[in-house]
């Protein structure tokens, strides 16, 4: 689940599957089986007794391991102090559906109070589809209303070996209109605009432009959104531009948003300004429950299971 979106990305191209990239389930998604039976842990498949973790990204390739693991690490190692345990239920951190054609994870730790951060989250979705394998891994952040410095958000929805889509932004808090020295702050003094250019010199690179009008109202203007398709068959060149390009610019944008935003020390005082992020961050929150994970992972997981981890999100989220 990412900072404005949902955890988990389903179209028929690779999109992120929440109220800013959502279009529908792809026809041949409902072959995907499911039963609320299946309120068991996932489980390895050649191990049934052993329940997949968040950190072990258990569907992808080394790379993409590799850049998931110190992107989480890092957040984490940096955000320690100010974050409570992931306190989510075995069956809510890791979840199958009857026919574990459909496996994903969730990690959560939500923000002590009062300190300048809401809640990290992390998820990781693997799905078997008709027309192959879909693995899609999030990662992101919420600050508080404490401070109104912009939130973190990245993305990687893999539909093949050779193709993903790569979300990566500081969304902002505030009308970048009517506060153009918030602008100047967060978006041009850190230069964010040039790792969007460095991924997009790359001839496998294409800007990825959604469909949807909400997502062009919430995302920055420094936001990275592509999609990346290396010749079919080699995969070892989409391996190098996860390992060379993505990760650095992923890590990149990371340590910004950690220096900058989290502890940038930017802090809201009045509480009516308070009360406006407030409310701005909670409709967002909403929107992702309400437009997208309300209709699709039932669809992949069943009701049984998909309102157990709904219930388990909004739980945080109306914290």
């Amino acid at each position: 689940m990412a900072v404005i979106f949902g955890p988990f990305s389903f179209s028929a191209s690779p999109l992120p599957l929440c109220s800013c990239f959502r279009s529908p389930l792809p026809s041949n998604s409902a072959r995907l089986s499911y039963s609320s039976s299946s309120a068991s842990p996932l489980m390895d498949p050649l191990n049934e007794g052993e329940p997949k973790r968040f950190m072990e990204f258990p569907y992808v390739s080394s790379r993409y391991r590799d850049l998931m693991v110190k992107l989480v690490s890092t957040l984490e190692s940096r955000l320690n102090p100010y974050l409570l345990p992931c306190n989510l239920p075995p069956d809510v951190q890791s979840y199958h559906n009857h026919t574990r054609t459909a496996h994903a994870s969730l990690h959560i730790r939500s923000g002590l109070k009062p300190s300048p951060i809401d809640f990290m989250l992390g998820s990781w979705l693997h799905c078997e589809l008709p027309s192959g394998s879909l693995n899609i891994m999030s990662l992101s952040a919420y600050l508080s209303p404490s401070t109104d410095a912009p939130n973190f958000l990245m993305e990687i929805i893999q539909s093949s070996p050779t193709s993903l889509v790569f979300i990566l932004d500081l969304p902002p808090r505030k009308d970048l209109v009517l506060h153009p020295d918030y602008l100047q702050a967060f978006y041009e003094d850190t230069q964010l605009d040039r790792c969007r250019q460095q991924l997009e010199r790359l001839p496998e690179v294409q800007p990825y432009s959604s469909s949807s009008l909400y997502i062009r109202c919430v995302v920055s203007p420094t936001a990275i959104l592509v999609r990346i398709e290396a010749e079919a068959g080699r995969t070892e060149r989409m391996e190098e531009i996860v390992r060379d390009h993505v990760s650095p610019v992923a890590n990149e944008v990371l340590g910004i948003w950690l220096d900058r935003c989290a502890f940038g020390g930017r802090e809201v005082r009045e509480e009516i300004e308070r009360a406006d992020l407030a409310r701005r961050d909670q409709v967002i929150k909403n929107k992702t429950v309400e437009i997208d994970l309300g209709s699709s992972l039932p669809r992949l997981f069943g009701e049984e299971v998909a309102g157990r981890v709904l219930g388990a999100i909004r739980e945080v989220f109306n914290a």
